[in-house]
């Protein structure tokens, strides 16, 4: 009796996987198909990582050079409102001079 229940449940495993063959076979081409999608799209995400990196030291080094210029930008504003700017100003367009001094002009 046993060998024939043996045999009996063989015969239904074989049945039973020979039924759900066909199923088997598309559940594993599905998880293939999302193993392959999930792959590609990290492969993607890792390209776009790079490129936005690449893009974030491009702006650090826009905020940088912004930086100094405003820092240049400063310094000439200090600069601007000292009598030494005022002299330097009225010497070159104006032409002014102190009393004092003797102006030499080259003659081309």
């Amino acid at each position: 009796m046993a060998g024939i229940k043996k045999e009996n449940q063989k015969r239904r495993q074989k049945k039973y996987f020979r039924r759900h063959k066909r199923s088997m076979f598309m559940i594993s081409m599905v998880i293939v198909m999302l193993i392959v999608v999930v792959s590609i799209s990290g492969l993607s995400l890792n390209a776009k990582e790079k490129e936005y990196r690449a893009q974030v030291a491009q702006l650090e080094a826009q905020i940088d050079a912004e930086k100094k210029r405003s820092e240049e930008i400063d310094a000439l504003k200090d600069y601007v409102g000292t009598d030494e700017y005022i002299e330097a100003v009225a010497k070159d367009k104006l032409g002014l001079v102190y009393e004092n001094e003797t102006l030499f002009k080259s003659q081309n």
